[in-house]
């Protein structure tokens, strides 16, 4: 399943047709096909493999002005969508039209498929490696290609498409030791391979971290978030980079433009061409492109759809994404990158005279506010420098933006957590509390 092959289906161009010869002054089709194939382990063993196909269409179009929008998945009659998007154009209020007129016809496909066996092999492979080590753990994760098209055609003369394929994967290994439960997760998203020798030396390395419980520190020691929890912390920047935000006046970050608003050890930006979460243009049909929203620490841009954009008197950053099939596009972001500092993993624990390191959560509540409470689902005790077990039932509180003025250290070890690419790090500033 490739971008020409919803390039040369006609449905866009009948539901196009249709709407203007029904009065409509404007109308936009939005379509995407996804093929996945995942492969499923349980308890150390293949269980199962899957391949699933969905295809939605979505319609907007303005008649006297007024939006109406219909969705429909699999084969759908054009006359009956159009008519549907008619009849729910009379309940809303009119609106300005922002479409996206022709910028480029085509993109290139990105990513490639591998075959069904080798992510069975990859997984296998995965599997093996930790049970050599640690015979006694039950290990389950999937693998899986996805392949996904995305169509958008309007009035304007906008035809763009494209062809993404990633691969993913997620392995959990649990290990039960009378009384004392472990469960340690990782996984991987990437572009034309995975990496299974990877995903199980992290899945290692927690797993011999965590041999043996130590009581957790108190009070307000350094936190070390490892790369996968990290992204936590970044929900609430991402929040208060958003255009509509900045509209509502909700974000903290309103007035701050050109001003530093955390540790000038901090670059945040967006690359269109980076990772496996690459994307040629949004859900409006605008080419993405590089933005820096904070460079050195200081705040340099948000990000907006053309809506929002115009209502900033600015233009839009090619950040309109639809949340689901039926909505209208918002400011959303499709990566997110922390520029990683220089160094590794065991270099920050090596800084830690007295800390604790949270790997996995539970909780979180960082909203815009910033404000946090999390209970340390997988976290580890270090003293003089070193990793000395496993804690339980320890709770960290605090606030985003106040952590992220008192950066300690920055790590070298970025990774893809969703569309967020971000390295380990050291803040001060949070509460820790903890039954001993």
């Amino acid at each position: 399943m490739g971008s020409e092959n919803l390039s040369q289906d006609t449905l866009a161009e009948q539901l196009l047709e249709l709407a203007i010869k029904s009065g409509a002054e404007a109308a936009e089709v939005y379509q995407s096909r996804s093929l996945s194939r995942p492969v499923f382990f349980e308890a150390n063993r293949l269980k199962q493999l899957e391949t699933s196909q969905s295809e939605g269409t979505a319609l907007r179009l303005w008649r006297n002005g007024r939006p109406g929008v219909t969705v429909a998945y699999g084969s759908v009659a054009a006359q009956t969508m159009v008519e549907r998007a008619l009849a729910l154009s009379q309940l809303n209020q009119p609106e300005p039209v922002e479409l996206v007129q022709n910028s480029q016809p085509s993109y290139p496909d990105i990513g490639s498929t591998v075959p069904l066996q080798l992510l069975v092999n990859w997984g296998k492979e995965a599997i093996a490696l930790i049970r050599d080590v640690y015979p006694d753990v039950l290990c389950s994760s999937d693998w899986e290609c996805d392949v996904e098209t995305t169509r958008l055609v309007n009035s304007q003369g906008l035809d763009c498409y494209y062809t993404d394929t990633t691969l993913n994967c997620y392995m959990s290994a649990e290990w039960v030791r009378g009384d004392d439960f472990l469960s340690v997760a990782d996984g991987q998203t990437q572009r034309d391979i995975l990496h299974p020798e990877k995903l199980a030396h992290q899945i290692l390395q927690r797993l011999d971290w965590a041999k043996g419980n130590v009581p957790p520190p108190t009070g307000g020691v350094p936190v070390l978030f490892t790369s996968k929890a990290a992204d936590m912390l970044w929900g609430t920047a991402q929040a208060a980079l958003n255009g509509k935000r900045i509209l509502e006046v909700a974000s903290p970050w309103v007035e701050r433009l050109g001003k530093p608003v955390m540790s000038s050890s901090l670059t945040l930006y967006q690359d269109p061409q980076a990772g496996p979460y690459s994307c040629p243009f949004d859900d409006e049909g605008t080419p993405t492109k590089p933005v820096v929203f904070i460079q050195d620490g200081i705040l340099q841009n948000f990000y907006c759809d053309r809506t929002t954009g115009k209502q900033l008197g600015i233009n839009t950053t090619g950040n309109g994404f639809r949340p689901s099939f039926g909505s209208y596009p918002s400011p959303g972001l499709f990566n997110f990158l922390i520029q990683p500092g220089s160094a590794s993993l065991q270099d920050l624990i090596e800084q830690m005279d007295d800390g604790l390191i949270v790997d996995q959560m539970l909780g979180g509540g960082n909203g815009i506010s910033g404000d946090f409470s999390i209970n340390v689902d997988l976290g580890y005790r270090v003293k003089n420098g070193q990793i000395i077990g496993r804690v339980k039932d320890t709770m960290v509180a605090g606030n985003v933006y106040t952590v992220l003025k008192q950066l300690v250290a920055l790590g070298s070890d970025a990774d893809w957590n969703g569309s967020c690419y971000t390295p380990s790090l050291i803040v001060e500033g949070l509460s820790t509390t903890g039954r001993i």
